[in-house]
């Protein structure tokens, strides 16, 4: 439990209810299309990495906010089911998850998500107490709850915790206080792209690495990506492929990557093998429709990985 032996991730970020529909093609405007299947879901960056890694075996807790509300209940209760200790979580009557409504394309294998932030939302300003940070081992952090994130990653940076930073475009603006405290950076390409000015992903994945980073990793969805040890003498892009699936549903593969990520480092394992590691977590989930629902367990991972190899279509 956190607050005595601590565990293995520790989460404060972004907690989402996903109400997914399923339509045979996005819809025209003012077009009218049938709803082929529905379901609820909790989401988000924070909770669906912090559910991958505990089902590949990882202890791990929440400790961002969650209000008096159905949605707040929902996200405890599923977190809970998941083996997830929520005994920190940080109680605000006006909190609450994200809301997000998905629509995912059958036919063309994408996802459109439409947003509903609440006011509050995500790590708190000055909770949990620094104790609970510090017996961690791997933080994980996103840009909700932007001042609430900086000090939590201040006091890991100060106590040798690792921080691993999920950022998106709609947080970009916030970010800069914290990168400087990221040990491990992972985002995708588009923010990779606007935030450094770059115009391609190498170029982009170098400019990110800096003094006291460890790792810096642009995700590129159907085409890999790309990877750089920063804490090497002479840091070096490298490439990474896909393991070819049969795609359902590609709704929370980053986060997946994420959580997969941190399992692996509290492994202790080389780079290359996180990655490879994330990279086949990421794909089997996307061979099951939702965020979290395909989130597979580390034996099929470990089997996934034997009988097959990832494929660079660069």
């Amino acid at each position: 439990m956190v607050g005595t032996g601590g565990c293995d991730v520790l989460g404060l970020g972004c907690v989402a209810v996903d109400d997914l529909f399923f339509v045979d093609r996005y819809p025209a405007p003012d077009e009218k299309v049938m709803v082929r299947e529905r379901y609820r879901q909790c989401g988000g960056l924070t909770a669906t990495a912090l559910v991958t890694a505990a089902r590949l075996g990882a202890s791990c807790a929440y400790a961002g906010m969650l209000g008096e509300n159905e949605l707040s209940a929902f996200v405890r209760n599923t977190l809970e089911k998941e083996g997830i200790d929520t005994s920190r979580v940080v109680p605000v009557k006006e909190a609450a998850p994200i809301h997000a409504i998905v629509i995912v394309d059958i036919k063309a294998r994408t996802r459109t998500i439409i947003n509903c932030p609440p006011p509050v939302t995500g790590a708190h300003p000055e909770l949990p107490p620094a104790e609970v940070i510090e017996h961690t081992k791997v933080l994980l952090v996103d840009h909700w709850g932007a001042a609430g994130m900086l000090r939590a990653a201040g006091v890991a940076k100060a106590a040798g915790i690792p921080v691993v930073a999920d950022f998106e475009l709609t947080g970009i603006d916030w970010v800069a206080p914290v990168m400087p405290l990221v040990d491990h950076l992972i985002v995708p390409e588009s923010f990779a792209l606007r935030y450094t000015g770059e115009s391609d992903a190498r170029a982009a994945a170098m400019a990110l690495v800096q003094p006291g980073r460890k790792t810096v990793i642009v995700t590129q969805g159907a085409r890999g990506g790309v990877y750089v040890d920063a804490a090497a003498s002479r840091p070096v892009v490298q490439t990474y492929g896909i393991y070819p699936v049969e795609v359902v549903d590609t709704t929370g593969c980053g986060d997946v990557f994420h959580g997969a990520y941190c399992m692996a480092l509290v492994k202790g394992w080389p780079l290359e093998e996180r990655v490879r590691f994330a990279s086949a977590v990421a794909a089997l989930k996307a061979t099951k429709p939702g965020g979290q629902a395909g989130i597979p367990r580390v034996d099929e991972v470990f089997h996934f990985m034997k009988t097959n190899r990832p494929v660079d279509y660069r």
